[in-house]
């Protein structure tokens, strides 16, 4: 049986990038949910924890469920994720990523 496979990422925006540029990310991501096959779940947005001295510098996050590693593995190299890269790219100053199978 299958594991589902979760994606998260958080990206340190240069300070520089406004509120509106961070919104219009969010936005891209979220295109994704329909577009790319394997996903069966997606949430994205600025972070606005309380907790700020654990934010290190992070802004935005996306968190995507596939339906398996496979399904991971072919959004990294889907064109709308890489053209989604090509965008945020001059904006980012960090990421993080982690992926987990999980049942």
């Amino acid at each position: 049986m299958n594991k589902k496979y979760e994606h998260i990422v958080l990206l340190k925006l240069k300070p520089n990038v406004t509120i509106d540029e961070q919104e219009d990310a969010v936005k891209h991501a979220y295109a994704f949910k329909d577009a790319i096959p394997g996903i069966v779940g997606l949430s994205a947005g600025i972070n606005v924890t309380d907790e700020a001295e654990h934010m290190q510098g992070y802004t935005l996050g996306i968190r995507v469920t596939f339906e398996n590693r496979q399904a991971c593995r072919d959004y990294i190299r889907h064109p709308l994720h890489q053209n989604f890269l090509q965008r945020v790219g001059p904006f980012v100053e960090g990421i993080a990523v982690m992926d987990y199978p999980f049942a």
